[in-house]
């Protein structure tokens, strides 16, 4: 009953093919974590999520945001972009069952047993792992309705607002929320997200820094899995484990096996993107 957490897949089936066979990953007991971003930019990604999909509740992921911007493409509410490699998801048969499966993903996954949480993109710092919880879930509840789902997705493309408050609009909330989830990087101390930055956390100053230094007491019993910063690169700690290698720039795709207790040591597995 092992719990692996794989890194930004983004289309790049065959790294994550050859890193599965390599943990001998056993369909019936195992589980795979997927830390978002399960396409584009990549070769794969229709082969990608017919996998994914295919290991029913074997499979944890939660949504990145190229994930929600071929939601965004494949029910009309924004237009593709010349970059996207996800055409054969367009044009395939369960194109609208895949985006059926896509949207009831999560923005976060808890698991306080193993004492591990996962995020694209990370934690706003300024929220406790309860309002965490509970602004994920308002986002989970429209996009499990379709024609909501297709509402807030015509709603969600802005940078605004960049800080969290209760007296936001609820669009602006839900808006905010996707963003912190799947969009953050780097923020400035009150609590204003950075949607620019996109450099390594050495860019830090004393107006910018990563999310993750930001200290937050609420997630102290948890370690944070999350992608969505290649140049970032491996974060491992007791606390954080940062996923997102570059697999899809030609790099490689990191997986770990989660330990059944946070103050454990995770065990690393590589592979490199030969097709990339």
């Amino acid at each position: 009953m092992a719990h692996y957490a794989v890194g930004d897949i983004q289309g790049c089936y065959d790294p994550l093919s050859r890193l599965l066979e390599r943990v001998n990953f056993d369909t019936n007991k195992d589980t795979l974590l997927c830390v978002g971003d399960l396409v584009n930019r990549g070769p794969k990604s229709l082969k990608t999520l017919r996998l994914l999909k295919s290991l029913e509740n074997q499979c944890v992921s939660v949504l990145g945001n190229h994930d929600i911007h071929l939601l965004a493409v494949i029910y009309g509410a924004r237009e593709p972009r010349i970059s996207d490699t996800f055409n054969k998801i367009l044009a395939a048969p369960d194109a609208h069952e895949i985006a059926d499966w896509l949207r009831h993903l999560p923005l976060l996954h808890v698991n306080s047993e193993r004492q591990y949480l996962m995020a694209h993109a990370g934690i706003y710092p300024w929220w406790s792992l309860d309002e965490a919880q509970k602004n994920a879930n308002k986002v989970a509840a429209v996009f499990k309705k379709r024609e909501k789902c297709i509402n807030l997705l015509e709603n969600i493309y802005s940078n605004e607002p960049s800080r969290w408050s209760k007296d936001l609009a609820k669009v602006d909330k839900l808006r905010f929320t996707i963003n912190a989830f799947t969009r953050m990087r780097f923020c400035d101390l009150n609590g204003h997200l950075n949607f620019t930055e996109n450099g390594p956390d050495q860019k830090t100053t004393k107006e910018l820094v990563p999310w993750f230094k930001v200290k937050n007491d609420s997630l102290k019993n948890h370690r944070v899995l999350f992608g969505h910063w290649s140049a970032l690169g491996l974060l491992n700690t007791s606390q954080h484990l940062g996923l997102d290698t570059g697999c899809v720039w030609g790099r490689e795709m990191t997986m770990a096996k989660i330990p059944k207790t946070k103050d454990k040591a995770v065990t690393l597995y590589t592979q490199t993107n030969s097709n990339a």
